[in-house]
């Protein structure tokens, strides 16, 4: 079981990893679903921790959709990450019709080498989600697809996760659920989806509000109950 905790300052990276996090997604802009955060913050984040640091590469909150020069902010951002010491980074792009950006995210894989690479919610922005995950199975680069199962909230969309569970069992890409999880929910979604990966942000906060900081009691109590749930407590 791997838990992925959204971090926004150092400070909330080093809690994160106080609390036992395995992986850091690290953003600005929480509140407009993630932004990439600003070359400073990740030399400082990325010297603060020893987990691995995976950087959001989304230069605006207006779309998933992007122009020549998006792209080109895109690529800058990506060699900078890498530069600086990223484990990996956060992609994702869809055309106007929907469906993934192959040109994009192509674009941004040519610079990723040696990164590990997270395919973020624009999947669940996808008008077709099952076209979509056959899609980015033909790209080795990508280890995972963070999604909600095109739902507001995961705890919404048990089938559709399971169903992408299975669909990806015995092949490169894992499916991390993210999105409206919960410390006093997890055991079962867990047991009724299968996922081995999760994604938390305001539900390991303090008073679980997203403006403040994370909380590394409730990031233990969560992998505790995700040990409980593996069996390995």
């Amino acid at each position: 079981m791997i838990l992925e905790v959204i971090a926004t300052t150092a400070a909330d990276a080093k809690l994160a990893e106080q609390g036992g996090a395995d992986r850091l997604e690290l953003i600005t802009g929480i509140l407009e679903g993630g932004l990439t955060p600003s070359y400073g913050l990740i030399e400082q984040v990325v010297q603060a921790v020893s987990i691995p640091v995976n950087v959001m590469i989304r230069p605006h909150s207006q779309s998933f959709c992007y122009d020549g020069a998006d792209v080109r902010t895109m690529i800058s951002d990506v060699k900078a990450a890498k530069q600086l010491g990223a484990a990996g980074i956060v992609i994702g792009a869809l055309n106007k019709a929907g469906q993934i950006d192959r040109n994009t995210l192509e674009a941004l894989l040519a610079e990723a080498d040696g990164l590990d690479v997270t395919f973020h919610r624009a999947f669940d922005e996808a008008v077709d989600q099952l076209e979509s995950l056959q899609l980015l199975r033909g790209y080795p680069q990508i280890r995972r697809i963070l999604t909600s199962g095109g739902k507001k909230s995961a705890l919404d969309a048990i089938d559709r996760l399971k169903q992408l569970v299975d669909l990806t069992r015995d092949t490169h890409l894992t499916i991390m659920a993210g999105s409206g999880l919960k410390v006093d929910t997890i055991t079962p979604f867990l047991q009724q989806t299968g996922v081995t990966e999760v994604h938390f942000g305001t539900g390991v906060r303090v008073d679980q509000q997203a403006l403040k900081p994370v909380d590394p009691g409730r990031v233990s109590a969560l992998i505790e109950a995700m040990r409980q749930e593996k069996g390995e407590a």
